[in-house]
């Protein structure tokens, strides 16, 4: 390669956990509206009274849950500004998806961990009990994976200061939920829009900075990432194909990340998962390596979950099948029309839908 090895000890990482879609910078580039609009739902809480709701939507990728956890973080570090003793709560539905799901990990969260035999209606007591001589964040991720909303209900109607924040991929799950909630919560709305060419380039950018050494990357081989990530339409995706290349440089003690480098990441973006398998609840996992098993229609694949003994319903294994596609676990295809009408074809993600 005429590149000279790197040396013992030596890498081109800074701070490799900054490609963490978990890190949080102490800015979001290009989220500062939407932050700033978070801000104000909380603000009323440091005045002593209760704050405003707010749903937060937009596609997945996209800093939606950074942006709040940005400003909770914020919350819970500035002295100052916690004066009023505000519980920061934060609760990622994907796996917390009931009522008592919800209220066991709530209470958890606020120190009270004999929740052993208490039913859901215990639970809340508790965290009322906490919550009413001070004031609370609730911060609900993708919370249109929950089974139910009672939890919405008891907390807006019995938790005196409060601001309920709602984060979801898809904002039209806000208009299918009970309307004795929707004509309580009324939330604000502030929707998070893809980001364009030039945003993910700069997040890119401003990223690597954090994460490696001065003058580690070739232009042309950050152009590959960025024109994927792109593609993706998730930062998450970029911060993982970052992290694959600069790997996959440091293998072959590069002293800089070169298009070759870009090329090996990208080869390997397909195995690759925004979730963890290890968050899936068990019969998601059961439906995962049934899709993993045998690609077919939708419906054909839901005949073979029941005669496996599956529980669920056709419409909870439908959308079971969507949080998988949203997970990165599998791919789907809508044929629209035909024979049989409209009809979604479901194929492990390593496997083409082509056939379809």
């Amino acid at each position: 390669m005429g590149l000279k090895d790197l040396s013992a000890g030596e890498s081109l990482f800074k701070n490799e956990d900054s490609l963490d879609p978990e890190w949080l910078p102490k800015n979001l580039p290009f989220r500062e509206e939407q932050h700033h609009g978070i801000a104000n739902c909380i603000k009323p809480l440091l005045q002593g009274r209760t704050g405003r709701n707010c749903i937060i939507s937009g596609a997945p990728g996209i800093g939606k849950t950074a942006a709040v956890k940005l400003v909770l973080k914020e919350l819970e570090e500035n002295p100052d500004v916690n004066a009023p003793d505000i519980e920061v709560l934060y609760v990622n539905c994907w796996q917390k998806n009931t009522t008592y799901k919800i209220f066991a990990d709530l209470c958890e969260q606020l120190g009270y961990k004999f929740i052993q035999n208490k039913n859901t209606e215990d639970l809340f007591k508790i965290i009322q009990n906490i919550i009413n001589k001070k004031s609370a964040v609730f911060a609900f991720d993708e919370v249109d994976k929950v089974e139910d909303v009672d939890f919405l209900y008891h907390i807006f109607t019995d938790i005196l200061k409060k601001t309920i924040l709602m984060i979801t991929n898809h904002p039209q799950w806000y208009s299918l939920v009970d309307e004795r909630i929707r004509s309580r919560l009324m939330p604000e709305k502030i929707d998070f829009q893809p980001y364009s060419t030039e945003e993910i380039a700069g997040i890119l950018r401003h990223r690597i900075e954090f994460a490696f050494s001065p003058n580690r990357w070739e232009d042309s081989a950050l152009n590959l990432i960025v024109d994927k990530t792109i593609t993706a339409g998730d930062i998450r995706a970029g911060l993982h194909l970052l992290r694959e290349a600069g790997l996959a440089a440091e293998d072959q003690s590069s002293r800089k990340i070169l298009p070759e480098h870009a090329e090996k990441a990208l080869a390997k973006l397909s195995d690759f998962s925004i979730k963890p398998a290890e968050a899936l609840g068990e019969d998601t996992k059961v439906i995962l390596n049934l899709v993993k098993a045998q690609s077919g229609r939708i419906g054909d694949l839901f005949k073979i979950y029941q005669e496996q003994g599956g529980t669920a319903t056709y419409k909870t294994f439908q959308r079971r099948i969507e949080t998988l596609e949203k997970g990165g676990f599998i791919e789907t295809k809508k044929i629209m029309g035909g024979k049989e009408g409209t009809t979604t074809f479901v194929a492990d993600k390593n496997k083409s839908l082509d056939e379809f």
